[in-house]
């Protein structure tokens, strides 16, 4: 694909074209590159913007609302914090350990052994 020159792109911006679109244009002068985006214009129409990017994640859920519907971010957060157990940092409270004997935890007591 050929790079548009400063001129095309002068001419095409002007007119909302994209420096792609630019590269189309042909003419010796200002004024014949200018009627040229005019004529670009008149046969393909104008740019459509481009099409927006899914978001990353998905649309947010009905707990947080960006218009302050049902809550805010903050509320959200705390709301899935007290869901899922964790504290004020995002960490999950620390469990207490059960002590547990010096038992093989593989012993297995469904035998016995017999000696002759």
């Amino acid at each position: 694909m050929n790079e548009p020159t400063p001129e095309q792109l002068a001419a095409g911006e002007a007119h909302g074209l994209t420096p792609p679109m630019c590269a189309f244009l042909r003419g010796e002068t200002p004024e014949e590159l200018q009627a040229d985006a005019v004529a670009f214009l008149a046969a393909f129409g104008t740019p459509e913007p481009p099409a927006p990017a899914p978001r990353s994640g998905g649309p947010r859920g009905v707990d947080v609302a960006s218009n302050g519907g049902r809550g805010s971010l903050s509320a959200g957060a705390a709301l899935y914090r007290e869901r899922n157990g964790l504290d004020e940092d995002g960490r999950r409270p620390e469990k207490k350990t059960t002590p547990t004997g010096n038992r093989n935890p593989f012993q297995s007591n469904s035998y016995a052994w017999e000696s002759r």
